[in-house]
């Protein structure tokens, strides 16, 4: 399987913490998915009202946090970053959560291999690399070809929910969804949902601004 030449994402270099490393090896098969081919999504949700993918977890505090409570809702995580997979397991499984499966891998390959269309009812991308030198921009995640992968796996009247603490990224994202005839929508108030990472507590305390966006699918 090709891999995109443009990640839109940076391979951390912080490794695993004993713990990390324990709950990937004791919970992956609980948690993780293998894909070997089109995924059919509800029988790994057979119980859940909708879906969600949400693409990056950071270290997992905040989705864990989003995964308890809402349990009526199946959870898939797309992530390429072990301790943050391994981090995302253990609290999962410490709350006692069952709504939740992982793939490790780009997020891109995901959608262009493993997912059906009009699969999921959401997508949650939260806190993306900005990529803000110029000449890193082509690799932000947000571009037109992302939105024509994800508008066909997206059930009809279902959305797209992203954040930013990068003003410019906010300015790029809201122009790369306006330019598109796929969705409809633009920026919201921060829904109570969502609670305050690490990351995004350090960024609110050097005076970043967040952005939230709901843009729904035409």
């Amino acid at each position: 399987m090709e891999r995109p030449d443009n990640r839109s994402y940076r391979l951390r270099g912080a490794r695993a913490t004993p713990a990390q490393e324990a709950a990937y090896a004791a919970l992956w098969e609980k948690y993780g998915i293998n894909p070997s081919g089109v995924l059919n999504l509800t029988s790994y949700f057979p119980d859940s009202k909708r879906i969600i993918m949400e693409i990056g977890t950071g270290m997992g505090e905040a989705s864990a946090g989003i995964i308890s409570a809402d349990p009526d809702t199946g959870f898939l995580a797309i992530e390429v970053h072990k301790p943050g997979i391994g981090a995302l397991m253990n609290l999962a499984n410490k709350n006692g959560s069952t709504n939740l499966r992982i793939i490790e891998e780009d997020a891109h390959l995901v959608l262009q291999h493993w997912i059906a269309d009009n699969s999921v009812d959401a997508i949650h991308l939260f806190f993306p690399d900005p990529w803000p030198k110029t000449k890193h921009k082509k690799r932000r995640i947000v571009q037109d070809p992302f939105l024509q992968l994800i508008a066909p796996k997206i059930k009809a009247g279902g959305y797209i929910h992203i954040a930013t603490d990068w003003v410019e990224y906010a300015s790029w994202i809201s122009e790369v969804f306006k330019a598109s005839t796929l969705f409809h929508g633009g920026e919201i108030e921060r829904p109570v949902f969502r609670p305050i990472s690490k990351f995004e507590g350090q960024g609110l305390r050097k005076g970043h601004t967040v952005t939230d966006f709901r843009f729904f699918k035409s």
